[in-house]
Formats: C-alpha cells, sequence, structure tokens
C-alpha cells in the first residue's frame, strides 16, 4: 500500500482511491519475494481456522497471496486494495486458478460496501503502511464496522521490538537473503526514524542478473496500540500469536504480532 510518504489519487471504475505507489513498486516482484514455502497456505488454514462463518474480507489484498488459498477452504474473499498494479495481478491469478476472489479497488481507512463479514482480516504489514496513529485507528474502526454479529477481525503486522533487534542498536543496517536459486535473493538497506517511528526500506530483488528496487515506508505500530484502536472499535482481544502456527508471541524475537479481535460479548475462540 505504501511506498513512499505521501498518497496520490488514482481513479478507476469505482472512482477516486487514494494510493501511495506500493504496487506500482513492487507488484512485478512482490510474489517472489516471499519464499515458495507453503507459508501462504499455512497462513490460509491458520485464518479458516479462526472463521467463525459468513463472508470474508481481506483489507490490502495485494496480488491475491493469502486470499487465493484461502478461498478454496472458506468460499469467495472480497479483497480491497488501493493499488490498480497489484489489482492486476490478482485479477491474473484468478483468471488463472479460477479461485473466488473479488477484486476491489479501495482505501481501506475509508472503505465501506454495507455488507457483514464473519472475519475480516488486515495482514503482511498493511496497517503499519498507514503512516500515522490516527489514521490506523480510521483503518481498524472501518473494519470493525464490516463485521457481522459474531465477526473476528485478525490483524498482523510487524513486531517493533524485532526490527530494532536486528538494528542492534544502529539507525542504519542492510541485510542479504539468498534464495535458493542460483544467483537469486533481496538485498535491503534498512533506517529506523525513532522520532517518527518509521521504518524506511529499499529492497533490491536479485534474479536471472537483473535486479529489481523498491522502497517502503512502514510505521512501527505495537501490540498495544493495535489493542487501543480495536477497543476504541468496541473490540475485545481474544488471542495473540507470534507466527501463522500458532506459537506464543515475544517481543524481542517474533518478526511478527498476530492479533485475533471479536465485538464485545461475543467472546470465545483459540
Amino acid at each position: 500500500m505504501t511506498a513512499d510518504t505521501g498518497w496520490a489519487t488514482g481513479t478507476e471504475e469505482s472512482g477516486a482511491v487514494a494510493d501511495c505507489g506500493y504496487g506500482r513498486a513492487f507488484a512485478r516482484f512482490y510474489d517472489r519475494l516471499f519464499p515458495q514455502d507453503g507459508s501462504d497456505r499455512v497462513t490460509a488454514a491458520a485464518l479458516a481456522g479462526l472463521h467463525p462463518g459468513g463472508a470474508t474480507l481481506e483489507l490490502g489484498v495485494g496480488t491475491g497471496r493469502i486470499a487465493v488459498p484461502l478461498s478454496a477452504l472458506v468460499g469467495e474473499v472480497t479483497g480491497v486494495d488501493s493499488s490498480p498494479e497489484m489489482l492486476d495481478r490478482l485479477r491474473k491469478a484468478v483468471a488463472s486458478t479460477g479461485a473466488r476472489v473479488r477484486p476491489v479497488h479501495g482505501d481501506i481507512r475509508v472503505y465501506e460496501d454495507g455488507a457483514g463479514y464473519g472475519l475480516v482480516y488486515c495482514v503482511c504489514g498493511t496497517l503499519s503502511q498507514i503512516l500515522t496513529p490516527e489514521e490506523q485507528r480510521a483503518a481498524v474502526l472501518r473494519a470493525a464496522r464490516r463485521l457481522a454479529p459474531g465477526g473476528t477481525l485478525v490483524v498482523e503486522t510487524h513486531n517493533p521490538g524485532f526490527v530494532a533487534a536486528l538494528h542492534e542498536g544502529r539507525l542504519r543496517a542492510s541485510f542479504y537473503i539468498p534464495y535458493p536459486e542460483p544467483g537469486t535473493g533481496v538485498q535491503t538497506y534498512s533506517t529506523l526514524i525513532p522520532e517518527r517511528t518509521l521504518w524506511h526500506t529499499t529492497h533490491l530483488w536479485h534474479e536471472g542478473g537483473n535486479v529489481h528496487p523498491g522502497t517502503e515506508i512502514t510505521r512501527l505500530t505495537t501490540p498495544e496500540e493495535v489493542d487501543r484502536y480495536a477497543e476504541q472499535a468496541g473490540l475485545v482481544p481474544v488471542s495473540r500469536w507470534g507466527d501463522w502456527s500458532g506459537g506464543a508471541f515475544d517481543e524481542a524475537s517474533s518478526p511478527v504480532h498476530i492479533s485475533r479481535y471479536t465485538a464485545a460479548g461475543n467472546g470465545g475462540g483459540r
């Protein structure tokens, strides 16, 4: 959703939608950045296990990396994203696989469709790509309003403690992760901006002798902040994981935090 500090306004059939260019930077190689190790199916299976029934909504659907396998488990998934480039990739995936995913061009901070969903989820760090607490709160409130009675909201985003540990006390760091294919990997230049709790990263995807760059800025959002947004939206926490296999969250070592919420009074679940 975000590749720089500002949102531009684009147009599509649904009207004007604010977008900050993440898809323009990453769509060509987004699906290659994630190892082809079945982690998408693990995430989809975990979300299906949390689903109380009814319709399904993904906020920040991207190329459908999660929505496509999830749709095979729970039926149609409505997927909202502000990036036309990512949605083009999603439409190709739907056409080639027959997946039951409905792409919608929209801004998750203000998205409304009048429907009620049993499961609303926002994963892969999408919430942290919104750069102010006020707009993050607005996105969680919109998500809560889309829940049907008894519905579940699931939010996954980066763990600030893990990011800080990667930097080992430095504001700037660089990393290279090799992939199994020869000459393939991702090189990341990472900068922390602590006065604004921002994390600026430039990724260089190496493949076949070519290099594809992409830059993004995310807001390092704590689990406690997400809890406050959810509480202000009338939701209560049910569980928190450190990975999609259900591992316990550790503030220092878990790369992400995954939180589940339901409307006050719904309770229950794992």
